[in-house]
């Protein structure tokens, strides 16, 4: 399963958290309130450089 970042609408503390990709909400760990699953920084720079849609060169894998 992969690794999914999720943003509490309460107090705004991101979290990671291994989920199935149909989990589209989480519970806080921090003050037990809501929290939604947002696109991580480190995917949004993988798909924004690299357009063909694999892995980096630079990545070691490919």
């Amino acid at each position: 399963m992969p690794i999914y970042e999720y943003r509490c609408r309460d107090c705004g503390k991101v979290t990671e958290k291994i989920a199935r990709s149909s989990q589209k909400e989480i519970i806080c760990p921090v003050c037990n309130g809501k929290a939604e699953r947002i696109v991580s920084m480190f995917s949004n720079k993988v798909s924004s450089n690299n357009s063909s849609g694999g892995c980096m060169p630079s990545s070691g894998f490919g």
